[in-house]
């Protein structure tokens, strides 16, 4: 399924759906460590979520030896978990008793095309003939969801149903509707997984990669009909230039296609179209590249054309996909705005809290799942190797640890004795423990990520508490000690591009002002901020006792509206508020944090006035100069410190009377200095770098 899309399956399959029965997996999850070295993949719960159907041949869905081989193997969409440490395959939407039928489906394409990269990759690295056959029959099966004759070819059904009856339309409505009359996330999947398909069967089973090549080049076909022909063309989006020509409006999903044609086409390298297509797309994906060092996204590729304040953890692999276009076509300029995402904005997540599911761009929806943590790691790796970037494969150490116990609820999401991985982690630390399709798969293309770099494995194991954090938090407006303006609270927080953090802004018009405490006693409440684990209090290290603070503002488009900034008597900064052309947007203006150019000490009050204009601030971003975070477990901790200036900056790392490495990076990832030390250590961060402290 789509992240982020309802779970609302119901809990009882009929026996009409063909349920199988629940799997006799443990409820709990196990210490993390594989032992003795171990591989960390387990494939045991993705082999339980799989079924077989035998749909019938139709006018337009039909697939590979279809008539000699009917059966078709595909997972169920979603796991429940039962009592007694079972789990129950679930579909999506509500269950009719009489038919068998879910309102959207049994299966979906979106999980058959990851379930497929999975098992060829676990084929490519391993070796094992189980998952070449596994992977076999998931790619068949997903040649039948793609349309293959009509206006609309190339194209995917999403869902399917328990009997093997496609289902177009499904309850709720998804776009585009019927799911295969236009390009999707599913079309993007579906090349992901026919593109490394071709890749490994082509040495071995030629006639079987003629049959992808020809699902590809159809899908192929299909982008460049309803995608790439826009290329070259811009879209305005509040202002700003925009691509045209991303798979369903983003560079999300145009990465995931990136995956796939870049396997593809260092396979078959005189596809000249595939080749377009993936150069094209690419283009497109570097282009949504955002901000700097200072600057919100710092330096993030945003996921959707359609909002300039918006990021999401969940299929946020463009550095990923970047990197692996770089490698194919060997151009070195893709990775640059990769490289950024990394160091920029990767850095800040890590010292935030973590892969959250929604930045609107404040941390505002801090579910965490496997699709973010998996997207964040495969991202940090492919990057990190293309570059020759040692320092993003230490940043990946930090991000792994996330299945191990480096998350809110402190306990691990996956279990290597199991293959588990949760179906996600709650902002209050409580744990989803239904383990379906997409957490599965996402668990499992980050152990074979960690497999394959062991190294990282074993820090990513052994650091898996976070200890203190001192990161970006958030202050909301409306918590103003004094004020002159008004609180607005909107019928709906959501604007249809951001999201009003707190669900209230505060209102200035010319002359009203606002005094607001830097520390927002709500915030250490939900976990934000300073201290171990995140709540107020942790010990700055120099520089790390002045931070930067970023007014989050509603920004009218065309008009101009002024605010003055001040920290006691000194001004901080005057800030013009104002966006240009509405475009494509669904709202006019823009909800953006915007710096103040000067630092203040932490733990103050900051006083703002209206000058022109009406001024809606939503809240404050509050950045450490130096932000850090430290992870622990059994004998060894690693600590990250980031530098938010564009400056070279001095800070501490290390703990007094231990023993301590000390790697500090550039903002490219690049070893700068490697230092052993016992006890602490002061270290020159470059603009934009970074540094990290491991021991054991």
């Amino acid at each position: 399924m789509v992240a982020g899309a309802a779970l609302v399956g119901s809990l009882i399959i009929a026996p009409t759906a063909s349920a199988p029965p629940a799997s006799a997996l443990p409820e709990g999850i196990a210490p993390a460590a594989a032992p003795g070295g171990q591989s960390l993949t387990n494939l045991a719960h993705l082999d339980f979520l799989l079924d077989d159907v035998s749909p019938e041949e139709i006018a337009g869905h039909t697939t590979y030896r279809l008539a000699e081989e009917p059966e078709l193997t595909m997972p169920w969409t979603y796991a429940d978990a039962r009592d007694g440490g079972t789990f129950e395959r679930v579909g999506g939407g509500p269950l009719d008793p009489a038919t068998g039928y879910w309102g959207q489906g049994a299966y979906n394409a979106d999980d058959v095309s990851r379930a497929a990269v999975v098992y060829l990759r676990h084929w490519q690295q391993t070796g094992s003939e189980t998952s070449k056959e596994s992977a076999y029959e998931l790619l068949r099966s997903l040649a039948y969801f793609q349309t293959t004759t009509g206006q609309f070819a190339g194209n995917v059904v999403l869902w399917m149903q328990p009997d093997g009856t496609l289902n177009p339309s499904p309850e709720p409505v998804e776009l585009p509707d019927p799911s295969d009359s236009g390009d999707s996330y599913w079309l993007a999947r579906t090349l992901w997984a026919l593109g490394e398909g071709y890749a490994a069967f082509a040495p071995v089973d030629s006639d079987f990669a003629d049959f992808l090549q020809q699902r590809l080049q159809l899908a192929v076909d299909a982008v460049d009909r309803e995608v790439l022909g826009q290329y070259g063309q811009y879209l305005i989006a509040d202002g700003v230039e925009v691509p045209a020509w991303l798979i369903a409006g983003g560079a999300d999903a145009s990465a995931e296609a990136i995956l796939g044609l870049a396997a593809y086409v260092s396979a078959a390298p005189d596809d000249a179209a595939a080749r377009t297509a993936l150069e094209q797309l690419a283009e497109g994906v570097a282009a949504m590249r955002a901000g700097d060092i200072t600057t919100w996204p710092y330096g993030a590729i945003l996921p959707w054309t359609e909002s300039r304040s918006l990021w999401h953890a969940w299929g946020s692999q463009m550095p990923a996909a970047l990197a692996e276009a770089s490698v194919t076509l060997a151009d070195s300029r893709l990775l640059a705005p990769a490289i950024a995402d990394s160091t920029g904005f990767t850095t800040t997540l890590i010292t935030a809290g973590g892969p959250d599911n929604a930045w609107l761009p404040a941390p505002i929806d801090q579910v965490q799942i496997a699709y973010g943590a998996d997207s964040r790691l495969q991202s940090l790796l492919a990057v990190g190797d293309a570059a020759h970037a040692s320092g993003l494969l230490d940043l990946a150490g930090f991000v792994g640890a996330w299945y191990f116990g480096a998350n809110r609820s402190g306990a691990p999401v996956y279990n290597p004795e199991t293959g588990v991985t949760f179906d996600g982690v709650q902002p209050d630390g409580t744990v989803n423990r239904n383990s379906g399709a997409e957490s599965t798969i996402h668990g499992l293309l980050s152990m074979l990520a960690l497999d394959a770099h062991p190294t990282v494995a074993v820090r990513a194991q052994s650091i898996a508490t976070i200890g203190e954090r001192d990161g970006l938090r958030v202050v909301e407006a409306e918590s103003a000690s004094t004020t002159t303006g008004s609180v607005v609270t909107p019928e709906s927080s959501w604007t249809g591009e951001s999201q009003f953090s707190g669900g209230a802004y505060l209102r200035l018009l010319p002359g009203q002002s606002a005094t607001i405490a830097l520390t927002d006693a709500a915030a250490a409440a939900r976990g934000g901020g300073r201290g171990a684990p995140g709540g107020p209090g942790a010990p700055g290290k120099g520089s790390d006792d002045q931070v930067l603070v970023e007014p989050v503002v509603n920004q009218p488009t065309g008009a101009t509206a002024r605010s003055q900034w001040k920290a006691g008597a000194p001004t901080i900064g005057v800030l013009a508020h104002g966006v240009g052309a509405q475009g494509v947007t669904a709202a006019p203006g823009a909800l953006l944090p915007q710096p103040l150019k000067k630092s203040t000490p932490d733990g103050g009050e900051i006083t703002v006035r209206a000058l022109t204009g009406t001024v809606e601030l939503d809240a404050l971003f509050v950045r450490p100069v130096v932000a850090r975070v430290v992870y622990t477990g059994g004998t060894a901790s690693a600590e990250l410190a980031h530098s938010n200036v564009d400056r070279p900056i001095a800070t501490t790392m290390g703990t007094e009377g231990i023993t301590t490495t000390v790697r500090v990076y550039d903002a490219t990832g690049g070893l700068v200095k490697r230092v052993v030390a016992r006890g602490s250590s002061s270290v020159q961060l470059p603009p934009g770098g970074f540094a990290t402290a491991t021991t054991g």
